[in-house]
């Protein structure tokens, strides 16, 4: 049985191996990757992703990534599509094989069929001397020296450079289209990632308690108010507008320095130049502010009036932290 210290030892080389595998890559980036990517940008067809084994989940994952960057994409498993699912590729659709050896006896018998529909392929394999590789209109090398399995074995290192290559295909077409921050938005609506790029304070804000108090009004006055609205703060306001913040510190604070606060207003207590925020600012923004100032809760304003709270279990709770 391995100790720790031999664990570790395995782990570290594993890492390192891949990663100068992944280094490698770059020497082996030709015309073709340009040109297969600027066959993708142009076309007016979906792209296909087939493979086999490990290689078929690399591709299902090289799909997810084309979708959500702008490039419609559908998987095709090599073994389904000889059996009948050859039909859903449309004739300006471009196929991307995936293949470490180029060779196996289901590409052998796709891409045949494939170039017989006079559909575009596109190789991602280790061996351009392959099958696939003599046969594919473009070659993405993914070669690599060694698997990471000590028995040269279990598609390890292979399937991390398949995934490079997929990945650096994505980024290149990402490139292309000018797709932005708001374009991904509007593929990931939902979960943490989504929210982030498309929530906006007021999203949150609109919903929450609004609490506020005069500079006038008295301590227990403010103490319902804060306790009532339940975000542990209250704005001071004055016509609309923020002129001080009171927090549930502010008063623990005035609670060891005087006996007697019956006499005491909002304004005695604030906090002047309280930190805000406007209202359509995007939610990450708030706590990036809220981080910055070590602070919990934020003042929201729109057009220079008092909008409402925002709070950092607002943030947690929409999943942006």
């Amino acid at each position: 049985m391995k100790d720790k210290n031999a664990i570790i030892k395995i782990a570290k080389q594993t890492i390192e191996m891949e990663s100068k595998a992944i280094l490698n890559l770059a020497s082996l980036i030709t015309d073709d990757f340009a040109a297969a990517t600027q066959l993708i940008y142009k076309s007016k067809g979906r792209v296909i992703i087939t493979g086999i084994g490990k290689s078929a989940l690399i591709a299902n994952k090289i799909v997810a990534t084309l979708n959500s960057t702008g490039t419609p994409s559908i998987f095709m498993h090599a073994a389904d599509a000889i059996h009948g699912d050859l039909g859903l590729i449309l004739k300006e659709d471009i196929v991307i094989c995936i293949s470490k050896s180029g060779n196996t006896p289901e590409i052998k018998v796709l891409v045949p069929l494939i170039k017989s529909s006079k559909n575009k392929i596109i190789a991602i394999t280790g061996n351009p001397e392959s099958f696939l590789g003599q046969h594919a209109n473009y070659i993405l090398n993914a070669f690599v020296e060694k698997e990471a399995c000590p028995n040269n074995l279990a598609p390890t290192t292979s399937t991390t450079a398949q995934l490079v290559v997929g990945d650096a295909l994505a980024v290149c077409l990402l490139e292309l289209r000018g797709f932005s921050s708001n374009d991904f938005a509007k593929y990931h609506p939902g979960g943490a990632l989504g929210k982030k790029l498309y929530l906006r304070v007021k999203d949150i804000s609109s919903v929450n308690q609004k609490p506020k108090v005069t500079p006038n009004t008295n301590i227990k006055s403010v103490i319902v108010e804060i306790t009532e609205k339940m975000l542990g703060v209250t704005a001071v306001v004055e016509n609309d507008e923020i002129i001080g913040i009171i927090t549930d510190g502010d008063l623990r604070r005035m609670l060891t320095k005087v006996d007697d606060f019956s006499g005491l207003t909002a304004k005695d207590i604030m906090g002047n130049n309280p930190k805000r925020i406007q209202a359509d600012a995007m939610a990450i923004d708030a706590l990036e502010l809220m981080e910055n100032n070590d602070i919990s809760q934020i003042l929201v304003e729109e057009h220079g009036k008092y909008a409402g709270i925002v709070h950092l279990h607002d943030l947690i709770k929409e999943g942006i932290i």
